[in-house]
């Protein structure tokens, strides 16, 4: 039976864990400077989307275009590391970025963008565009207190045109980030929009109708035949 060897030196440890610990400080200042930059680009985003609720479209695209440089600096700081890139808080970030460029656009008329025209990954774009709806919502209501019905139908339409586009990805929530909850929440506020809108619709024909009947009797009052 062979004797067992001397234990290693403490010395041999110590220079075997010493790049272990250089690594690890590595990925420490690595995902410091990506999560303080992903809370910036989140920061920066929710900031633009609350711009163009305003119709603050200037703003708006400035605070969209720190945004992305907020996110770049994040997927640069931890893109050497994946376990850092993917923890969560990156593709955090870029999912509110992709939302509020989606909102820019959708609130605008203008073309949805693709994932590669918002500079994010194909799950966070898919996210954006799930949360994009909520957004469409706000705008709608806002249209709605406006009493321009025209306009709320339009964006309840891209709504619609949204949740088309989401119920096609039929892929593993493990790949998609949990995109099934994001697209049953979607479909949930579109069809409570479409709620409120068919009773803004309703309520304005009835309006219409009763000004008409008044209209009418008020000439025939005038005529003397009331």
């Amino acid at each position: 039976m062979a004797e067992a060897g001397p234990p290693p030196a403490a010395g041999d440890l110590l220079a075997l864990s010493d790049p272990v610990r250089v690594r690890f400080v590595a990925r420490h200042e690595a995902r410091e400077a990506a999560l303080a930059a992903s809370r910036d680009a989140i920061r920066a985003a929710a900031n633009a989307i609350r711009a163009v609720h305003r119709t603050e479209l200037d703003r708006a695209d400035a605070l969209i275009a720190d945004a992305r440089a907020h996110l770049d600096a994040a997927v640069a700081a931890s893109s050497p590391f994946p376990e850092v890139l993917h923890a969560g808080f990156v593709p955090d970030a870029a999912k509110e970025v992709a939302e509020a460029v989606l909102t820019r656009a959708a609130c605008t008329g203008a073309a949805l963008p693709g994932p590669e025209a918002v500079g994010v990954d194909d799950a966070s774009w898919l996210h954006g565009l799930a949360e994009t709806v909520g957004e469409l919502r706000r705008s709608c209501l806002d249209r709605v207190r406006d009493g321009d019905l025209a306009a709320a139908e339009a964006r309840l339409d891209t709504m619609q045109e949204i949740l088309s586009a989401l119920v096609t990805i039929d892929a593993p929530d493990g790949l998609t980030r949990g995109l099934r909850r994001a697209t049953d929440a979607a479909r949930a506020i579109t069809e409570r929009t479409r709620g409120d809108l068919t009773t803004a619709a309703g309520q304005r024909d009835l309006r219409a109708a009763l000004d008409a009947h008044r209209e009418t009797v008020e000439r025939l009052l005038a005529d003397g035949r009331g």
